[in-house]
């Protein structure tokens, strides 16, 4: 069995169509078809045939994708114990991350891999939460965030490492009424116009929070994605919104609060599947990432301290 052939499986099971599978990874659907030819030649067996998307996996397609899986992981566990008999780690690693998240982590990681063999490819996306785990089919570390968990949804069958836990604040005019405090209940901001996320992404499962805990409906006057043009719309006096506290500046204009009563806190996560994580780059990369969310967390907690 050759394992490129292996490879072609898994990634067909996993995308579901060959034209996902060549735009992936930049070849022609005719290229690849001439592989899987090449492929049912060499093993004796059928393993793809012809569906509605398409093709699909026959049975025997089916079997040696899932048991593509163990052997790829194995062949990168021992790739990563020949690149550590070499010494240092090497090679490139792709990062897909979430913008407010990859903002505070990424320019510390680019100095810290600055001296090293390590290259570093970007991509940044604003998704849904249960959408980052898709993510990792094209990105060795894919940083995201959860606020329901350490595991953003639909990542279970990934490596989930925790970088940092972040305090979703409330944001206000600085001449609001509430302003004047020190934190903010339900009960204080359910009767506040709400500038607020899309539909399924997590920040909104806060204000659903609120609602539920107070029985009152609050009143969205837009939604947004970026959190720098809300920041912007809050400091105008359009409403109050969620913040996270790590990578808001608190722009002339804004003042940030927390937020008491229910929980109001992400959990920013590096998802890897087993067999990128398995490379000796890929978890110096994500043990980087550690170390700088911990000192983000270390830092903002001791000068929340002193401020108080």
């Amino acid at each position: 069995m050759e394992i490129r052939h292996l490879d072609l499986l898994r990634d067909i099971a996993r995308r579901g169509t060959l034209t996902a599978v060549a735009a992936a990874t930049h070849r022609t659907p005719s290229a690849l078809s001439q592989q899987l030819r090449t492929a049912e030649r060499e093993l004796g067996v059928k393993l793809v045939e012809p569906a509605s998307r398409g093709i699909r996996l026959t049975a025997a397609g089916q079997l040696l994708a899932e048991g593509a899986e163990d052997i790829l992981q194995r062949i990168a566990r021992l790739q990563a114990r020949v690149e550590a008999s070499a010494g240092a780690p090497r090679g490139q690693v792709r990062i897909g991350t979430l913008p407010s998240a990859g903002e505070v982590l990424l320019p510390p990681l680019m100095d810290a891999l600055a001296a090293t063999a390590i290259q570093i490819d970007l991509d940044d996306f604003d998704i849904a939460e249960e959408d980052f785990a898709a993510q990792t089919l094209d990105a060795d570390i894919v940083i995201g965030h959860s606020l329901t968990g350490d595991v953003p949804t639909g990542a279970s069958g990934l490596i989930s490492t925790v970088l940092t836990r972040e305090p979703l604040d409330i944001a206000l005019p600085q001449d609001h009424p509430l302003a004047g405090r020190l934190s903010l209940s339900p009960e204080d901001v359910i009767g506040c116009d709400w500038i607020g996320v899309p539909h399924r992404y997590p920040f909104d499962s806060i204000p659903v929070a609120i609602e539920q805990l107070t029985g009152r409906s609050i009143r969205r006057v837009v939604r947004l994605r970026d959190n720098h043009l809300v920041e912007a719309l809050v400091a105008q006096g359009q409403g109050v919104a969620l913040l996270p506290r790590f990578t808001t500046r608190a722009r002339d204009g804004v003042v940030l609060r927390p937020l008491t009563g229910v929980r109001a806190e992400r959990a920013i996560v590096a998802l890897s599947r087993p067999d990128r994580h398995a490379r000796l780059a890929v978890r110096e990369v994500t043990k980087l990432l550690v170390e700088i969310g911990r000192d983000l967390s270390e830092t903002h907690a001791h000068d929340r301290h002193h401020r108080a």
